[in-house]
């Protein structure tokens, strides 16, 4: 079995998943190729890898080069970030100086549609050359915006098995049955919706609901209340499986207005400071292995080496995962990007269909879907106005900016991203 980290350089992610890995003692013997284009990254990398699967049967190498990272891969696991800290940056400040606030700003939001468009190009490479010299393998994604590059992936790419995974629904459900006093072990949940904007259906212990029980701590709490998630989950009446910091900037109602602001207590621009500490955090592993002392690595919990070790071994469970909607959701559009549970086990990674989602929770998938399918479309399409309408569309960003603002931004933004742009963009219309 091979397993490639695309992106390897995304040095504590890819040491937690490799620490998850070789906790499985039934995989037996597998290889871990690294990918990444930073020669330093991949180093660091490589050298972090060799120490966690120090008396293992593991194999270890690495590659600046993506086709023979790939060949004959069982699995890819995608974590590249095109652009790094800089783009980040650039997606933050430019914005800002039109009165835009954002807090994460790689999901859907103007941050969000940058960050998909500078990735797209890399996703193509990715998926031509697994369908040429691995074509049965999965692609396991992380890389955020996760429904546009899936969607993206599945529409411009020949690439044939492919998942988005992320761990919020499942740390959702860690941290509400922290929350009314229920052991993890004994909650049974169902999710869906759409990547950080999906809704926690069902929330039971013994057969018996728990969402109660939720009430009567926020009750014991009223801080509680001042959180976004909260607040949406009290008007709502499901609660959103993604952090407020996420959760504020995927609707209208809340980044425009300071009081709001203070309210909710939102950190506008906290991915910025997020960023500078996983470089921190980079850094202070390449020195600590460069000087040869011990590092620290800790297990993730993450998706990947669950699905891993099912496809591998047959073990069946149940995961949450990003795919087309082919019947899955009923209310949310046929093609989109949902998320949903998944069954892991020899036969791959299978999809359950769970219905129709309550009214208003689909009202809001749909505006964040809006945003998706316009930023695919304007790079499959090559229609560069396309980009101009999924900010139009964009619920924070609309109810900020006027419609020549968000022309101005728009533009502003395509200057200053230059070649990470596709091509077909690099030419405003």
């Amino acid at each position: 079995m091979k397993i490639v980290f695309l992106g390897a350089g995304s040095v504590e992610f890819t040491q937690g998943l490799l620490a998850d890995l070789v906790a499985f003692p039934d995989l037996g013997e597998f290889e871990v190729a690294l990918h990444d284009i930073h020669p330093e990254r991949l180093d660091t990398a490589e050298a972090a890898a060799r120490v966690i699967a120090a008396g293992r049967p593991v194999k270890i190498s690495a590659h600046l080069d993506l086709r023979r990272a790939l060949e004959g891969a069982d699995f890819a696991i995608n974590m590249i970030q095109v652009g790094m800290i800089d783009a980040t940056r650039v997606d933050f400040e430019v914005p800002a100086r039109y009165g835009l606030r954002q807090t994460i700003a790689d999901t859907i939001g103007v941050g969000g549609i940058f960050r998909a468009l500078r990735t797209f190009p890399a996703l193509d490479r990715i998926g031509r050359a697994m369908a040429e010299v691995c074509p049965e393998a999965w692609l396991l994604n992380y890389t955020n915006p996760m429904a546009m590059n899936v969607w993206y992936l599945a529409a411009a790419t020949p690439v044939r098995n492919v998942v988005g995974l992320c761990h919020s629904i499942y740390w959702t459900a860690h941290d509400l049955a922290e929350l009314v006093g229920v052991p993890l072990e004994e909650v049974s949940y169902l999710a869906a919706g759409v990547n950080h904007q999906s809704w926690m259906l069902r929330f039971e212990s013994g057969g018996q609901d728990l969402y109660p029980r939720l009430e009567e701590a926020i009750e014991r709490d009223p801080g509680l209340l001042r959180r976004v998630r909260v607040d949406m989950y009290r008007r709502l009446g499901y609660y959103p499986t993604e952090t407020s910091e996420h959760s504020a900037e995927y609707v209208p109602w809340y980044l425009r207005d300071e009081s709001e602001i203070e309210r909710l207590r939102i950190p506008v621009g906290a991915y910025i400071g997020i960023s500078e500490e996983n470089v921190r955090q980079y850094e202070a592993t390449r020195d600590a292995l460069r000087a040869g002392r011990p590092i620290t690595v800790e297990g993730t919990m993450e998706y990947a080496p669950q699905i891993i070790h099912s496809v591998t071994t047959g073990t069946s469970r149940v995961v949450y995962g990003n795919v087309q909607n082919r019947g899955l959701v009923g209310n949310l559009p046929d093609g989109c990007v949902v998320e949903v549970p998944c069954v892991a086990d020899a036969l791959g990674v299978r999809p359950m269909a769970v219905g129709d989602l309550p009214a208003q929770c689909a009202a809001l998938n749909r505006a964040y879907v809006n945003v998706n399918e316009l930023t695919v479309r304007a790079v499959t399409e090559g229609r560069p106005e396309h980009v101009r309408h999924a900010m139009m569309a964009d619920p924070n960003t609309a109810a900020t900016l006027t419609v020549e603002q968000i022309d101005e931004l728009c533009g502003a933004l395509l200057e200053a991203h230059g070649e990470l742009m596709p091509e077909s963009l690099r030419s405003r219309s």
